[in-house]
């Protein structure tokens, strides 16, 4: 996969209005997050769970881990939830799969009120003791779109 580069920004930013430091942070702590962010590279790539534990050690919104890798023209990886740079289960043509139902009734609800978010999945996921991927993988199998990501990447 190629750098996050100028053009990459440019699409985005017509996509997703956010600002470089939306969490208003200071200079010291803006040093400390990019530290964060590039010791966890993989592969030079931030997997979205390294993103997720960056935000929780350094105490920062997770939004600004993923303004941060923007900055620096990172991209995230391993989506917890499998909208990108993850082996995705398709479902396209393939016979109906055994769902549980409760999940895919929670999710209905969510999406029909227009709150299936990365948020909300990664909430139900917990509420469930289910992975979050689990969780998504229903919504994916019901042809339902996951909005507003955490770090700010759809």
């Amino acid at each position: 996969m190629r750098e996050f580069g100028e053009s990459d920004k440019k699409k985005k930013s017509g996509r997703i209005a956010m600002p470089e430091n939306p969490a208003n942070l200071s200079d010291e702590q803006l040093s400390r997050l990019t530290d964060a962010v590039k010791s966890s590279l993989k592969e030079g790539y931030l997997p979205c769970g390294a993103a997720f534990k960056i935000a929780r050690d350094e105490g920062v919104p997770r939004i600004a881990v993923g303004a941060m890798t923007d900055k620096l023209g990172i991209r995230v990886s391993s989506c917890q939830i499998g909208c990108f740079k993850v082996d995705k289960i398709v479902h396209r043509g393939e016979p109906e799969k055994i769902v549980n139902e409760s999940v895919l009734a929670r999710l209905e609800g969510l999406n029909a009120q227009g709150e299936l978010t990365c948020v909300s999945v990664h909430g139900l996921a917990q509420e469930l003791k289910m992975t979050p991927m689990a969780v998504a993988d229903v919504a994916n199998a019901r042809d339902m779109k996951v909005r507003q990501c955490q770090l700010g990447c759809f």
